[in-house]
Order: structure tokens, then C-alpha cells, then sequence
């Protein structure tokens, strides 16, 4: 390999850099959406409900038993001192399922509050997207501790969210158009494996086409680092300052001792 061949010092670092900034937005994606484990309660207390239920159409078993599993989840999290945000959400979500469902006599209205949620949710990605505000971005700029820097100082990052935002929209959207025809037209079973089966496909090629923007973006601005080096410039200031002042008060006079005047001598 000649001298032309070989990477410079600036492309091996550029290189390094895009891998630590797709490796840091990666990690900021797992933490922000729960991982693998965030996924598994994401569905099973949804795939207990529908096995339960097409084993023996017995509705309140069915919605305790779902109730029950995501309760356990959130104990353990509470149990191993981890973050407890989506085990939480989703104890909500299937509450407010089995309290749908209870009222109405209705099996199939335990997914409907779930529903009414990503529809909610796609609108609300669209919306923000159209408004230069896209949620993505409100989402994890404090995961990428950039804040909402993104807005004014990093146009770059800004496109990304905002081009994130759409395709949640529309991801969601589209698993909308598929969930409610079948609310009214299939039964209870039907629906729920089919609602089983589109948890997760959708979720990843969201996050998935979350990583491809925000990879190709400029990397984010650490708002918390600049305050933390505006504090320590600040104390550095204060701590001249104060130098300043105090300096003339202890030395020895110029142009004299400490017992007498400038320009005279000792007696």
C-alpha cells in the first residue's frame, strides 16, 4: 500500500467519529424505548389476554390475568431498582382495557383504549412534524442531552427529528387502518392476535428509521457540558477577581516596609 492508499489521520478520526456518534444513538434509542425488555411488556400482557380468552371466552379471567402479569412486571422493576416507565405504562394501559371491557361486557373493547392511544399518538407526530416541533425530538433531546438546542442551533438534527416524526406518524397510521376495520368486523380473538402480531414489527422499523436519520445528522449539542463550563469560567472569574482585590491588602507596601511610609527610611 503506497502513501496515497493509506487513510489519513483526518479519515480514520471522521470515521471514528460517525461510529461513536451511530454507537451513542443507538444507546440514547435503547434507553428511550425500553429495549428488549420494554418490548416483552409491551406485549405479553396483551398475548396472555387473547390466549386466555381463545382457550376458554372467559372475559374476567382473561383481564385479571392480564391486569396481574403487568402489576408483577412493575413490582420487579420496583424490586431491582430499575426504571419503571414503561412497566408503568403499561399497567395503565391494560387497566384502562380491563376497565373498558368490564363496563361494556364487550372482549374486544380491552384493546380499544390501547388504540384510541396510537391513533392519538400518530396525530400527534404529524401534527408536531407540521408544526417544526416534532415530538421525536422533544422526546429524546433529553436523552441526547441536547435539550431543545436542536431547535435554533442544530438545523441539521432538527430535520432528522422532524423526518423521525413523520414516519411514526405514519407507521402508526397505517396500523391504525389495519386495527380498526377489524374492531368491527372480526371477533375478539382475531383481533387480538392480529394486534398481538403488529406490536412489534412496526415499533422497530420506527426506531430503525429513527437511527438511519439521526445517524446521517450532525451530532448533538450538550447543553448540560456548556453549563457546566460556563459555571467553572464563571468561578475561575470570580476567583481572579478576588485575587485582584485581596493581593494590594496583604503584601508589603510598595516602595516601603511594613512600618513605614514610601520614601522614608527607618529612624
Amino acid at each position: 500500500m503506497t502513501s496515497l492508499d493509506k487513510p489519513t489521520t483526518e479519515e480514520t478520526s471522521a470515521d471514528t467519529s460517525a461510529d461513536d456518534a451511530r454507537a451513542v444513538t443507538e444507546a440514547a434509542l435503547f434507553e428511550a424505548f425500553g429495549g428488549v425488555r420494554g418490548m416483552v411488556e409491551t406485549v405479553l400482557p396483551g398475548l396472555l389476554f387473547v390466549s386466555i380468552y381463545t382457550v376458554n371466552k372467559n372475559l374476567h379471567m382473561s383481564a385479571l390475568a392480564a391486569l396481574g402479569v403487568a402489576l408483577v412486571m412493575v413490582v420487579v422493576r420496583l424490586v431491582r431498582r430499575d426504571t419503571v416507565k414503561h412497566a408503568f405504562s403499561g399497567v395503565f394501559g391494560v387497566g384502562f382495557g380491563v376497565v373498558f371491557a368490564m363496563m361494556t361486557g364487550n372482549a374486544k373493547d380491552f384493546y380499544l383504549p390501547g388504540m384510541l392511544y396510537t391513533l392519538g399518538l400518530a396525530v400527534a407526530y404529524i401534527v408536531t412534524a407540521m408544526a417544526g416541533v416534532p415530538l421525536i425530538g422533544l422526546m429524546l433531546g433529553p436523552v441526547f442531552k441536547e435539550n431543545l438546542s436542536w431547535r435554533t442551533r442544530n438545523p441539521g438534527r432538527k430535520k432528522a427529528y422532524t423526518k423521525a416524526s413523520w414516519a411514526w406518524g405514519l407507521i402508526l397510521l397505517a396500523k391504525c387502518a389495519i386495527l380498526f376495520p377489524l374492531y368491527w368486523w372480526a371477533d375478539t380473538t382475531q383481533l387480538g392476535w392480529v394486534l398481538v402480531a403488529l406490536k412489534i414489527p412496526p415499533f422497530l422499523l420506527a426506531v430503525y428509521l429513527t437511527w438511519v436519520f439521526l445517524a446521517k445528522a450532525p451530532p448533538p449539542i450538550d447543553v448540560f457540558a456548556e453549563m457546566e463550563a460556563e459555571e467553572r469560567a464563571e468561578e475561575e472569574r470570580k476567583a481572579a477577581a478576588g485575587g485582584v482585590v485581596d493581593g494590594p491588602r496583604g503584601g508589603r507596601p510598595p516602595g516601603g516596609t511594613l512600618d513605614t511610609p514610601p520614601g522614608r527610611g527607618a529612624p
